[in-house]
């Protein structure tokens, strides 16, 4: 994907980029690549910069605005593995185009879009397979995410059972691996998988 330079062809643009790191090049063209109305993205655009004064935003941002979501729990490793996720360009940084590109897919895209986003999510190395290791560190992220106290009775061994009952149920093939061909097919087959991994409700 091309990176989304600022337009900017008067002084006041000049200025006005000067003291703001990074403006949206346009949202009408944000709105061909999303399916957000343009209203959407206003408000969507307000709230980004009320966070993030700056246009983009780094890890330690995304953290702390997650931390305020989950009080209850510690959600550092999955704001993480959300930001990679986010960041497309690997620049380190989360631009507005970056976030509502993402953003559209979970909440707006095909059950397909949204797979694929999703196992980019879980695939942490990015090589195109997720392996066992992966889907546990992802998996115990969201559980110390949502916080002990949210599920009384939860044991500590929760979260590696759940793993272990994913794997064999996507690992068609029992290689140790599941690409993303599996990972479609588990997951559209099987409501449960989806729901259980929460890929959809508290993904955001």
């Amino acid at each position: 994907r091309k990176k989304l330079l600022p337009v900017h062809d008067s002084v006041e643009d000049d200025f006005e980029l000067s003291t703001v790191c990074h403006r949206p090049e346009g949202l009408d063209k944000l709105q061909e690549q999303t399916k957000f109305t343009k209203k959407e993205l206003q408000v969507l655009y307000r709230g980004f910069k009320n966070e993030c004064p700056s246009g983009v935003v780094n890890e330690e941002t995304f953290k702390t605005i997650y931390s305020k979501f989950f009080p209850q729990g510690d959600s550092g490793a999955y704001a993480h593995f959300l930001f990679e996720a986010f960041d497309t360009n690997k620049n380190g940084s989360v631009s507005f185009e970056d976030f509502v590109i993402g953003l559209s897919i979970i909440l707006r895209g095909t059950i397909n879009d949204r797979l694929n986003w999703a196992f980019n999510l879980y695939d942490l190395n990015k090589d195109g397979c997720i392996t066992k290791e992966e889907m546990m560190d992802i998996m115990k992220s969201i559980y110390d995410m949502m916080g002990k106290y949210t599920y009384p009775c939860m044991q500590d061994e929760a979260p590696r059972e759940h793993v272990e009952s994913f794997f064999q149920k996507m690992d068609r093939n029992n290689d140790g691996v599941v690409t993303i061909d599996e990972f479609i097919e588990s997951c559209q087959k099987d409501e449960n998988i989806m729901q259980s991994m929460q890929l959809f409700d508290n993904v955001i």
